[in-house]
């Protein structure tokens, strides 16, 4: 299956130094992510990268900027978000995979697997735009609208406890 923002590159492109890529997603593509994501739109999705190759595989550093809008979770109104996100993440081969695990070091790397002759640029800056997004978007109305909606706020529920009654019982 190719993903909906693909773009391959071949692995025997990267050669001892660093290798830089610039993706930018079309507006077919992003109306596709946005489909994926529950997106209500995509405005604009770009990923720089550095690639490298080290010991294990492929090490792809850069940034990933993107303008989107995701429905509030208490009103669905649109919620714009400025997305900016460094990252790094390491490709390795899926034979590179023993059993359910692989052995990967410690380091702060996402880790991506790829079979075949390349890597896909597109579906990691697809995975890092998910992976960025907030997953509780709130509109400036949203705690109106779960007021009106009944909904008490954390704060200001009482705390409820096993002996919770007993106080009061032993009062009176």
């Amino acid at each position: 299956m190719t993903s909906e923002f693909h773009r391959p590159i071949r692995i025997d492109q990267i050669g001892e130094g660093e290798l830089r890529q610039r993706i930018e997603a079309d507006g077919d593509e992003r109306r596709r992510l946005m489909g994926r994501f529950r997106l209500l739109a995509i405005d604009s999705l770009v990923a720089d990268y550095a690639l490298r190759r080290d010991v294990a595989g492929i090490v792809a550093t850069g940034r990933l900027t993107a303008q989107v809008a995701q429905a509030c979770v208490a009103s669905g109104e649109p919620v714009p978000e400025s997305v900016d996100e460094p990252f790094v993440l390491r490709f390795l081969p899926e034979s590179s995979i023993e059993g359910d695990a692989a052995e990967l070091d410690d380091s702060a790397m996402d880790t991506m697997f790829y079979t075949g002759a390349s890597i896909d640029l597109g579906e990691a800056a697809a995975e890092t735009l998910a992976l960025a997004l907030d997953p509780y978007p709130r509109s400036p109305d949203a705690e109106e609208v779960l007021r009106t909606a009944g909904v008490v706020r954390e704060e200001d529920v009482a705390p409820i406890t096993a002996l919770g009654g007993l106080k009061d019982l032993l009062t009176k």
